[in-house]
């Protein structure tokens, strides 16, 4: 193990190796950086852990272990470039590939294959490949008309090192006292109350946390930096990252709801907080993460833990990455965030201005709508009135400016929407039947046909059906990326047919029914909006439930739409006729939906 340097030691090695920055990331004078996309909301976003999406080169699978999904299984950059075919063949425009960085590689008997354990901002995970090999992985997605966004952290790093609240110069755990009580006492009135120490992970202290010995309190307790290189565990770089400045130390968040600790407390599991108020720290974070950008020529960035970040560093962080980037010739650079939580007003928040007038992110994932659409509505039979409630709170709740800068589309019409990804159960979860998968080809067709931007979890496509963590996260090439099974053909299709029709993309978002109504009624389960763009025009109509099929009527009362004549199902072919009135009754069977166009605009896909 290794202690750290004294501040002005570090600093002055800081500024020593600023300008050999670029040599550790690579030699960027031979990569062009360019803009490649017009409008973000064109795309769709597939999410991929690289580790286990493709093995593509056996030759970095170092400690895999097939046997158990919390070790590297041996995914790689090769993989995905090796199958490119398959994704376009899905219709996926835009990759999201998980962390780039190196990790500690390993720990208590967990390995860091998401990424999310990061160690050196400066180097590449050996496991993934090169950086010859990342570049390659981004000009190929760049010459097939596809995108990349990196999975990037800001909140945290690793378990790089422990606090010695004893002063030993070791991390130790134990269990101090034996929980004893007098004769007659209340188990509140131990003569030997019980202390746990875990110096690796101790508990959240609001003064941060401290030392202590047999004699008491001894003040704040010192960080010692691992240097375990077999595993990556090592002083952190850049040098600042060895600074104890640079991190909140108060311990492990232990309540979630309390506001110092969500945002100052580290991860449980020993992931260390960093202060993201320290200038110097913005500073390194942001221009680490820009180094990256103009050495691979990535497109976005997916930004984890958002919430557990202060709004002054996004304030910071986003104009300065857009400004940077500008510089260096690539605009329209999309950076969203995950706030892993379902309170709306929360996830907004980051997409709204901060007090000064700053612009924070362009958008974030819409955890809400998972929850209270994906999940209510169609994973189960309820009403689909909440879906409305959901899209009323988006006026108040977020962004309706693009940022200065930015994407040029305003957060409330770029949201990233989907169904699940690496932190939940999979939608299949406990519904992997039948019926649930009819449930997920009928999500997907909203998850589609909605407005905003369409992300896709890995493996949703092959009907992939793992609880939660490490469950969700299983190896593709298990399912020989099968291309012919019903639900790759569905999302494929539905990529061709919101390619084709620029509603579906780009085009204004109405909800124009929705009910309470669950059960044996005409209309149980009905759900409909319109979109247009210009003079592009698309009606989309949904039966959530399982029971039967419904129509949009109500007691005589038919669905008003703003089209006239004839409309054509882009999934049947089946024909409508909208009268003067516009009043509109859309037969739909169960767990199913309708896709209406002008009959002049139809095509068959």
């Amino acid at each position: 193990m290794r202690t750290i340097f004294p501040r002005h030691a570090l600093l002055a090695l800081l500024a020593l190796t600023a300008g050999c920055a670029h040599d550790v990331l690579g030699e960027q004078k031979d990569v062009e950086i360019a803009t490649h996309v017009e409008d973000w909301r064109d795309q769709v976003v597939y999410q991929l852990l690289v580790d286990r999406f493709a093995n593509g080169d056996a030759r970095n699978d170092h400690r895999v272990d097939p046997t158990a999904l919390a070790r590297y299984q041996g995914g790689d950059w090769q993989g995905v470039i090796d199958r490119m075919d398959y994704l376009q063949e899905l219709g996926v425009t835009a990759l999201w590939i998980s962390p780039i960085v190196l990790n500690v590689d390993t720990d208590a008997g967990i390995d860091g294959y998401h990424g999310y354990w990061a160690v050196d901002f400066t180097r590449l995970n050996p496991h993934f490949g090169d950086l010859a090999t990342l570049r390659a992985l981004v000009d190929e997605a760049h010459a097939r008309g596809m995108l990349v966004i990196l999975d990037i952290v800001t909140n945290h790093l690793g378990q790089v090192f422990y606090y010695d609240v004893n002063q030993n110069g070791q991390p130790d755990e134990s269990v101090q006292g034996s929980g004893a009580v007098a004769p007659g006492g209340s188990p509140s009135q131990m003569t030997s109350p019980l202390a746990r120490i875990n110096e690796f992970d101790p508990d959240f202290d609001p003064r941060g946390v401290q030392s202590f010995t047999s004699l008491g309190s001894a003040g704040p307790a010192p960080i010692v930096f691992f240097d375990e290189p077999a595993i990556f565990r090592v002083p952190p770089q850049p040098p600042i990252f060895q600074l104890p400045s640079s991190y909140s130390r108060r311990g492990r968040t232990l309540n979630f709801d309390d506001p110092q600790q969500l945002l100052w407390g580290d991860f449980p599991g020993g992931l260390k907080d960093v202060n993201t108020l320290d200038p110097d720290v913005r500073e390194a974070m942001t221009q680490v993460y820009v180094d990256w950008v103009l050495a691979t020529d990535l497109d976005g960035f997916r930004i984890d833990t958002i919430k557990h970040v202060d709004y002054g560093f996004w304030e910071f962080f986003a104009p300065e990455v857009r400004r940077r980037l500008a510089d260096a010739g690539k605009t329209n650079f999309f950076m969203f965030g995950e706030a892993f939580d379902g309170r709306d007003d929360l996830i907004g928040s980051y997409t709204q201005r901060g007090d000064g007038g700053a612009a924070r992110l362009d958008s974030v994932f819409y955890f809400s709508q998972k929850f209270r659409v994906f999940d209510s509505i169609f994973g189960a039979d309820n009403p689909t009135t909440g879906a409305q409630v959901l899209f009323d709170e988006r006026a108040v709740n977020y962004g309706h400016e693009p940022a200065p800068g930015g994407i040029g589309v305003p957060p409330d019409q770029a949201l990233v929407n989907f169904i699940d990804n690496h932190d939940v159960p999979r939608f299949l979860f406990g519904r992997d039947d039948e019926q649930g998968r009819a449930r997920l080809r009928n999500a997907l067709t909203y998850l589609m046909t909605e407005d905003g931007i369409p992300c896709l979890y890995y493996g949703t496509e092959q009907e992939l059906a793992g609880g939660n963590d490490p469950t969700n996260r299983e190896p593709l090439w298990l399912t020989d990326f099968d291309t012919t099974n019903a639900t790759f053909q569905h999302f494929a299709r539905l990529a061709r047919i919101r390619a084709r029709y620029p509603a579906l993309r780009r085009g204004s978002f109405e909800l124009v029914w929705t009910t309470d109504r669950v059960g044996d009624e005409e209309d149980a389960g009905m759900l409909a909006f319109e979109r247009r763009a210009g003079d592009d025009y698309a009606l989309v109509v949904f039966n959530t439930i399982a029971s039967h099929p419904s129509h949009t009527q109500f007691e005589g009362t038919p669905m008003t739409v703003s089209a006239r004549g004839a409309l054509r199902d882009v999934l049947t072919g089946d024909t409508f006729d909208v009268p003067a009135d516009g009043g509109l009754r859309v037969a739909v069977p169960a767990m199913s939906a309708r896709i209406l166009v002008p009959a002049a605009d139809y095509e068959a896909l």
